[in-house]
């Protein structure tokens, strides 16, 4: 069964950093994209940062452009996002999903992925 767990959410003060983890079970992220979302309280879930299957192609949503990084250890069979330079306004639910079947490109589109894991709580206050 496909499952993803992510991890890594904590407090952290403003201009630090974290780095949130997703482990995936049942599949192998290296043959699949994956994407991280977020969701603040009251706000819909948007797409942060997503990476193809063969590292073709990353993309990231314009509020984490040279913040954020996306990357793959596929013996971990683990996702990461690397967050650095963190700001009150990235305190969120952070998600990481993947789709059904395996595209070539990745999209930061919600309605694109069908798998998704628990969240992890990132709280960004001094």
């Amino acid at each position: 069964q496909l499952q993803l767990v992510e991890s890594g959410g904590d407090l952290v003060q403003p201009g630090g950093s974290l780095r949130l983890s997703c482990a995936a079970s049942g599949f192998n992220v290296d043959y699949s994209v994956i994407g991280w979302f977020r969701q603040a309280p009251g706000k819909e879930r948007e797409g942060v940062a997503c990476i193809s299957s063969s590292n073709t192609n990353t993309d990231y949503a314009d509020s984490v452009k040279g913040r954020f990084t996306i990357s793959r250890d596929n013996a971990k069979n683990t996702v990461y996002l690397q967050m650095n330079s963190l700001k009150p306004e990235d305190t969120a639910v952070y998600y990481c999903a993947a789709p059904t079947f395996v595209q070539p490109m990745c999209v930061l589109a919600r309605s694109e992925y069908d798998y998704w894991g628990q969240g992890t709580q990132v709280t960004v206050s001094s």
